[in-house]
């Protein structure tokens, strides 16, 4: 694989909001044995040999299908599959920026991030990001040397701007690499606060939805039929906490993680987020037509100007003793502040 090419692979994953590299490579007829990690080192030129030893040791190689370790003999024939999460680039400056830490240890630390705060550098969002925070605060986080997009040092998965809640970050290369395929393979559980537009009529329900960029405006994602070729599988599973007539709280658990998922699958039944500003819901979606009403709204916009989300939970196995992590989080003041003014004046829809 060339430089180029691997840059276009590259850039066609940040296209995607992908943060990990998945390569699948078949030997030729004539290999002769060859242990896997030089196997691939030699086919994957711009990625260390320490990388694809840590995603050995987390089931991250398999061969025809089955994990292996770094020692495994590639014969002739073989498929190969790789996941990786994708290297940071070294090039940040470290910002002090206050970090909310929930829970650290030697592995890896579980963070509150705050509304209107970016993850990781992207077009517009060059300095001040969470990914700044950790590198004034943690001096070896994982970074593997790599040529490509900005760094994520440490940055396992990521929330939107203004969506707060719970992220974990790893510490150490190995963790990152155990904890990148658990998120792979959809191993952990995530669980959102969102309160929506419209009384929503069932107490439970699942959302099936494919989502991919719209096409018209790529800043944003649509929903696609669930057996459509565009966009990516994506499964929203939703549970009624609390009803305000015009606007309902629910719990949301995510089988998959899409970028705006949440968003795009709750638009795509009539309910969207919220003060959400992107997909529509900073306009008044629902509620009687009356001047008093419309006041009530603007007054709850002024106490959150984003759209209402929150993660709220997060579960995984840690990479080191193998014991399920659990993580709780208490709602942000403004969401927190928005259903208490709500619980005072429940308004039929």
């Amino acid at each position: 694989m060339s430089l180029e090419e691997w840059k276009k692979e590259r850039e066609a994953a940040q296209e995607g909001d992908n943060l990990y590299e998945h390569y699948t490579l078949q030997a030729t007829n004539g290999q002769k044995p060859l242990r896997v990690d030089k196997f691939l080192s030699n086919l994957l030129p711009f990625t260390s040999r320490s990388r694809i030893k840590n995603a050995s040791k987390t089931g991250a190689i398999t061969v025809n299908e089955k994990a292996v370790k770094a020692s495994f003999k590639v014969k002739a024939d073989d498929i190969v599959k790789l996941i990786l999460p994708y290297p940071p680039s070294p090039e940040l400056e470290p910002e002090d920026i206050p970090l909310n830490i929930q829970y650290e240890d030697d592995a890896l630390l579980i963070i509150h991030k705050p509304p209107n705060m970016v993850c990781h550098p992207s077009l517009g969002h060059w300095s001040g990001t969470l990914v700044h925070g950790l590198l004034w605060h943690f001096q070896n986080l994982p970074q593997p040397k790599g040529e490509g997009e900005p760094s994520r040092p440490g940055l396992v998965h990521r929330i939107d701007r203004d969506t707060s809640g719970l992220l974990v970050i790893a510490k150490l290369e190995y963790a990152m690499a155990h904890l990148s395929k658990q998120f792979y393979d959809r191993t952990t559980d995530r669980k959102y606060y969102a309160l929506v537009w419209g009384n929503v009529k069932e107490d439970q329900g699942t959302i099936a939805a494919n989502v991919g960029r719209n096409d018209r405006n790529r800043k944003i994602y649509r929903a696609y039929p669930p057996d459509s070729d565009k966009g990516k599988q994506a499964v929203t599973h939703y549970t009624v906490l609390e009803r305000f007539g015009v606007l309902t709280l629910i719990s949301c658990k995510l089988e998959t993680g899409r970028t705006h998922q949440i968003r795009v699958h709750m638009k795509h039944i009539g309910h969207t987020l919220f003060g959400d500003k992107e997909y529509g819901g900073d306009r008044i979606l629902a509620g009687p037509p009356t001047n008093k009403y419309k006041q009530f709204i603007r007054n709850c916009q002024g106490i959150m100007p984003r759209q209402a989300l929150h993660a709220k939970s997060l579960s995984f196995d840690h990479p080191i003793s193998g014991e399920r992590m659990n993580f709780e989080s208490e709602l942000p003041a403004d969401f927190a502040g928005l259903l208490e003014k709500l619980r005072k004046r429940v308004i039929s829809a």
